[in-house]
């Protein structure tokens, strides 16, 4: 019973670091863009990745229609990622961001598909800003979930 109980407070919190995660994940390429826009040279679509934020408060279906897109794009990869963890009891804050990152750039990958045949600079900046920004949603992840990420009690726990 001990058991079940703390299988299932693993998925609660698996679940709800992921639904922080994202939320973070969003923020952060949101300050991202917003942040690289005040750069010269920086690309005018930049600006307006910059100021979407504030469209998604302005028009709130808006922006859940972005988070559920979020959701939809990284899900299955997260997945994947979050059960490793836990099968392997992987715990470090370094694995959950990487593991982070990589949702993120496939989740652009699976929205545009045509960016890794696009070896633009600007195509590449992208990668790296949803990369970046998937880094932060993994640590936000870990902060949560991750720490103490694994299906099996610890002896010491008992």
């Amino acid at each position: 019973m001990a058991t079940a109980k703390h299988v299932a407070k693993r998925v609660l919190m698996m679940l709800a670091g992921y639904f922080v995660a994202v939320l973070v994940g969003l923020i952060a390429v949101a300050t991202i863009y917003g942040a690289l826009s005040s750069l010269p040279d920086a690309p005018a679509y930049f600006d307006l990745m910059g100021i979407s934020p504030i469209a998604a408060l302005v028009v709130p279906p808006l922006g859940m229609l972005i988070y559920f897109l979020t959701i939809m794009l990284t899900g299955l990869q997260t997945l994947i990622f979050v059960l490793i963890a836990e099968l392997f009891s992987l715990r470090s804050f370094w694995l959950h961001m990487v593991f982070g990152a990589a949702a993120a750039a496939a989740g652009f990958v699976l929205i545009w598909p045509s960016a890794p045949e696009d070896l633009s600079p600007e195509r590449w900046a992208d990668i790296g800003i949803i990369a970046a920004a998937g880094l932060v949603a993994g640590l936000a992840y870990w902060l949560i979930a991750g720490r103490e990420a694994g299906f099996r009690r610890s002896l010491s726990l008992r």
